[in-house]
């Protein structure tokens, strides 16, 4: 038997060829394009301006699937955290943010993550795998019909989800190829539509993948920091032991020859008695000094046995003075979600991980819904 081929996989481009394979025109692979993403169809008996036969063809050899949720959970102030069922005893999470004027949908691209900061909750789960372009993109087909956007879902209504951040589970450009199918997607006026400036991807500083996804799909780009030299960021981010911070550096520089903003926005998780003293942030006001920037504080936000705990709020305040006061734009992060494990750095969800293992030699499923 044929295992059916899921449409959530293809960006427009590979949706073309795969329908080419069933001698169908390009038009009819834009269509369903629309029918999946602009309305949400997960049906294909549902696309009406389809021929039958086509249908009929699809029905026995594609599918439309995405991430099924596990848990749905709502925070006090509104911040909607799923957790999503991706195979294999492993879970990824997906945050919906809303705002007055936008609504963020913060998505995973892996399970896991291999790169191991110390101050992240995912990074001590381990890795498992990449996630495939159709999960990645199936965790914004799937939270627009729950939140009711699209006419599949609860109630028809405007575009809820305006922004999409990169910043869940795992780090993007490791999953390079299926992140930039998933992307395309997102940017596609056949799908979402989403201007490049609304679409954000987060890297801890992988630098030759940041010089590849400037050539092939450049969107706004976030890069963890959280130090402001070497031998720290050495311990708090390992990556920075293979692309240092003068690599990253001009990594960066040469990224905003492409980018749709005239600015690299610098991560910064705020852990008292850390990163956070002044000459830490006279230390960025040189960095800064090299790279159009803006910083982004980010209240650390705890989880058990993490080692770190939160600058207070005076310290933050500090600091961001600091910034300020030499002309840089510095803005502090609302913590969100905190009270469901929805906060940045929290994300964690349910991994198999590879990097840790019995005495037996078989793989540990480490515990991490004993903090919901």
């Amino acid at each position: 038997m044929v295992t059916p081929v899921n449409l959530l996989d293809f960006d427009v481009d590979g949706l073309v060829a795969w329908f080419a394979t069933m001698g169908e025109k390009p038009f009819r692979a834009r269509q369903v394009m629309r029918w999946m993403h602009r309305e949400g169809c997960a049906e294909f008996s549902q696309m009406t301006d389809v021929a039958k036969s086509l249908r009929a063809r699809l029905e026995r050899d594609a599918v439309i699937a995405a991430p099924q949720p596990v848990r749905d959970s709502v925070s006090v102030d509104g911040t909607r955290k799923w957790l999503l069922d991706v195979g294999g005893r492993n879970a990824v999470e997906a945050v919906f943010i809303p705002e007055t004027r936008r609504g963020t949908l913060c998505i995973s691209s892996q399970a896991g993550c291999a790169l191991d900061c110390s101050f992240c909750s995912t990074g001590k789960q381990g890795f498992n795998r990449n996630l495939s372009a159709g999960e990645i993109i199936g965790q914004l087909w799937l939270a627009n019909r729950l939140l009711g956007a699209v006419s599949g879902g609860e109630a028809a209504g405007e575009r809820i989800i305006s922004n999409v951040v990169m910043m869940g589970m795992g780090e993007p450009l490791a999953n390079f190829d299926n992140v930039v199918t998933a992307l395309r997607v997102m940017l596609d006026d056949h799908a979402y539509g989403l201007s490049r400036r609304r679409v954000t991807v987060s890297t801890s500083g992988i630098v030759p993948a940041m010089d590849r996804l400037r050539e092939v799909c450049p969107v706004a780009l976030a890069v963890s920091l959280h130090a402001p030299n070497d031998a720290l960021r050495d311990k708090l981010v390992p990556i920075n032991q293979k692309y240092p911070l003068k690599a990253l550096l001009a990594a960066c520089n040469r990224y905003l020859e492409a980018a749709p903003r005239d600015f690299i926005t610098f991560e910064y998780v705020m852990l008292d008695g850390v990163n956070d003293q002044d000459s830490h942030a006279r230390e960025l006001v040189a960095i800064a000094r090299e790279v159009s920037c803006k910083f982004n504080l980010i209240p650390f936000n705890p989880f058990p046995n993490s080692g770190y705990q939160r600058s207070s709020p005076e310290r933050i305040r500090r600091f961001s003075t600091i910034l300020a006061e030499a002309g840089i734009v510095a803005t502090t992060r609302k913590t969100r979600g905190d009270d469901v494990d929805a906060a940045c750095g929290q994300l964690a969800g349910q991994v198999l991980d590879k990097t840790r293992r019995t005495a037996a030699g078989r793989p540990v499923i480490p515990v991490s819904e004993e903090r919901r």
